[in-house]
């Protein structure tokens, strides 16, 4: 299998099925694809339209067979390794941490588009100020906070389904959001997010993300370059 991502610092949607591939253990060779721009004649769109009939990342490559966008990944690869257990074994557990996942996916606009995913840096005077400004952010966060409090409370934990499953990757991408622009959260969540923080595969994106030092300006339009 070969997993098409774009730079880990700034990549959201690459980092869930890569943590989660890396977390049960399923063997995968990385292609990173760096981002260049999002123009069509850029090097990283023309590359990636070569993969796949959207031009974007993440892609899975499992022979001749292609698989974009994250949600289908994720169920593919939960079909492909059954007892890897991928997804919460209960089938209501099941049901809620797909559920999860599609509103991640569908949802959370104004959160996602006002602090974008930036591993290296640290921004809390940004997220102060966007938390101040703008109330869509708020309920994005609010909603987030008590989504994964409820699931916490229904499975007891340590992750939100009781084991690591789909539905923490899919938002580990936010964890890294929360911890870049010091969004606050309840204590059990919060709690939560610092377990998806330390667990293996999680770090292991983190390590490589800080390593890169591409500070790409259209990805950043609320920063100068940081100091090296």
């Amino acid at each position: 299998m070969q997993l098409y991502i774009g730079n880990k610092n700034y990549s959201s949607w690459s980092m869930r099925p890569w943590v989660a591939m890396r977390h049960f253990g399923i063997a995968f060779d990385e292609v990173k694809v760096r981002f260049d721009s999002f123009d069509a004649d850029s090097d990283f769109k023309r590359t990636m339209a070569r993969v796949s009939p959207t031009g974007t990342v993440p892609v899975l490559v499992d022979g001749d067979l292609t698989v974009w966008d994250t949600l289908a990944i994720a169920e593919y690869l939960a079909e492909t390794f059954p007892d890897a257990g991928l997804w919460p074994r209960e089938r209501a557990a099941r049901a809620r941490a797909r559920s999860l996942c599609a509103e991640m996916h569908a949802g959370f606009r104004a959160l996602r588009g006002a602090c974008g995913m930036n591993i290296e840096a640290s921004l809390p005077e940004v997220g102060q100020r966007v938390l101040a400004e703008q109330p869509a952010v708020r309920a994005d966060l609010a909603r987030l906070d008590a989504a994964w409090s409820d699931a916490l409370a229904g499975s007891g934990g340590p992750f939100l389904f009781g084991d690591f499953s789909l539905a923490d990757a899919y938002f580990a991408p936010v964890v890294a959001r929360v911890r870049t622009y010091g969004l606050p959260l309840s204590p059990g969540a919060a709690a939560w997010a610092e377990r998806v923080w330390a667990t293996d595969a999680v770090q292991a994106w983190v390590h490589d993300a800080l390593q890169e030092h591409d500070f790409l300006a259209f990805e950043e339009d609320y920063r100068q370059a940081p100091a090296r």
